[in-house]
């Protein structure tokens, strides 16, 4: 089945190529144009996520999220060209699972949405055991979000929690080159302040826990570009 995602958005150019993106993606998207009918279809369910903008008319995304959360935690990203830290602070107090600046790039928000949908699957089944699904795969190496483990052919990796952010973020996205940009945004934030080529610096220590320790290549390099993780390497 397809994730469904809603769109509240009253900038129509903006919401259209959003929904022409995720279209092209495998989702199916709806659009809206006001913050009082856009909760309203939130409310009904029916929707894997929520693209949700700041500045509606009939009912601002701040108050449409206040709302939204009392009877549901469909996962939402706030979507506005305010850029302010306590906008910021203001969505992800009221419920917010992300935040993305406009002008952003078409990447990093398909990159964000995938990790929220997968977020939003793990909580689901956060009281289970994990299941294959529950797994993210790539040859013999396997993530486990919910108990936060990576293993390669049974045995355990110990990674920091933002070398495992990192490596879950190029597995969620597996496949697909992620730019350093994209990375960066969505592994350390748009507030962070520091080293600009942290996004390397990381590769390389997961390269050396992994690739050096089993003899593998993981992650690659696309020169130019970014970093990858493709079905055929592990």
């Amino acid at each position: 089945m397809k994730d469904r995602i809603l769109i509240i958005e009253d900038e129509e150019k903006i919401a259209r190529f959003i929904e022409l993106e995720l279209l092209h993606e495998g989702y199916e998207a709806v659009k809206c144009g006001d913050g009082r009918t856009g909760l309203e279809m939130a409310e009904s369910g029916g929707f894997s996520l929520v693209l949700l903008d700041i500045m509606l008319p009939e009912l601002n995304g701040m108050e449409v999220l206040r709302r939204l959360r009392r009877t549901s935690d469909v996962p939402v990203i706030m979507l506005t060209a305010r850029d302010a830290v306590m906008d910021k602070v203001a969505g992800l107090d009221q419920g917010a699972d992300d935040y993305i600046t406009k002008p952003f790039a078409i990447e990093e928000l398909l990159a964000r949405i995938r990790l929220a949908l997968r977020r939003s699957s793990h909580q689901a089944h956060e009281n289970t055991q994990d299941t294959p699904d529950d797994l993210l795969r790539c040859g013999d190496l396997t993530l486990s979000p919910s108990r936060h483990e990576v293993k390669y052919a049974g045995k355990e990796i110990e990674l920091t929690s933002r070398e495992f952010d990192l490596l879950n973020t190029l597995l969620v996205n597996k496949n697909i080159v992620l730019s350093r940009d994209t990375l960066l945004g969505t592994v350390w934030g748009y507030d962070y302040m520091g080293e600009t080529n942290v996004v390397d610096v990381y590769v390389r220590y997961l390269r050396s826990k992994i690739d050096e320790v089993f003899g593998i290549s993981l992650i690659q390099t696309v020169r130019g570009v970014g970093y990858v993780i493709r079905d055929e390497n592990g």
